[in-house]
């Protein structure tokens, strides 16, 4: 039985549609495009296959997912986001920018990390006034991952899968990626360690710099975390 607030409120209304366990992040996953069942199965670590078939029932039954037939070669069922479903990308990118900030302490023993989860966070973090009369195309291979950015005039576009002609690639290991993006180690000291490798256009590489900026961390109720310097 699907549970409610009981209250004639839009903010109250939406959480009952979406406030439930793991809605929110099944729509994460396929804001970056539709996913088939094993798909959600693989990026949400801890979610039981029982449990999977009634979110997806119940996101299905409130209008915000719809059943597609994914394109040749695959021609496999999946799951895709109805414009409803769309229209909460921005209240996910929120919570992720909020996240950066306030809740992204030391990762858990326990917690799983996808680099395809970069796609999203990518758009979180971009900067569209450094941007401005830029077109490049980058690409990222992080461990068995690849995803690319596209930025087109102070605009964004974040695909998963290769890009077909990079002007930048970045190689690196999913460790490095996920300290990266975590804001704990600077692209530019992966550069220089190996950690990470960089091929393509060095004027592409050195905007890429300014181009995504992560939130300086926070304390909840504390003073502000000194965030780790970037050149």
């Amino acid at each position: 039985m699907e549970r409610s607030y009981n209250q004639y409120c839009a903010t109250a209304r939406t959480l009952d549609i979406v406030g439930e366990r793991w809605t929110l992040l099944l729509i994460r996953e396929l804001l970056t495009g539709p996913k088939r069942f094993s798909d959600l199965q693989h990026n949400l670590r801890g979610l039981g296959t029982g449990l999977l078939s009634a979110r997806m029932k119940t996101l299905e039954r409130q209008g915000l997912v719809r059943r597609v037939t994914l394109p040749p070669p695959a021609r496999t069922p999946a799951y895709a986001l109805t414009q409803a479903g769309e229209e909460l990308g921005p209240v996910v990118l929120d919570l992720a920018r909020w996240g950066l900030k306030w809740a992204m302490e030391e990762p858990r023993e326990e917690e799983a990390f996808h680099p395809g989860w970069g796609v999203l966070g990518l758009r979180a973090c971009f900067q569209a006034e450094a941007a401005a009369g830029l077109r490049a195309i980058y690409e990222f291979r992080v461990g068995g991952e690849t995803f690319h950015a596209r930025v087109h005039d102070g605009a964004l576009e974040t695909v998963h899968g290769p890009a077909q002609y990079p002007d930048v690639i970045i190689t690196t290991d999913d460790q490095t990626f996920r300290d990266i993006a975590t804001g704990k180690v600077a692209l530019a000291d992966a550069l220089e360690h190996h950690a990470a490798s960089a091929t393509g256009d060095r004027a592409a590489l050195r905007a890429l710099r300014t181009l995504f900026r992560l939130p300086s961390p926070q304390v909840r109720g504390g003073e502000a975390v000194p965030s780790p310097t970037t050149r």
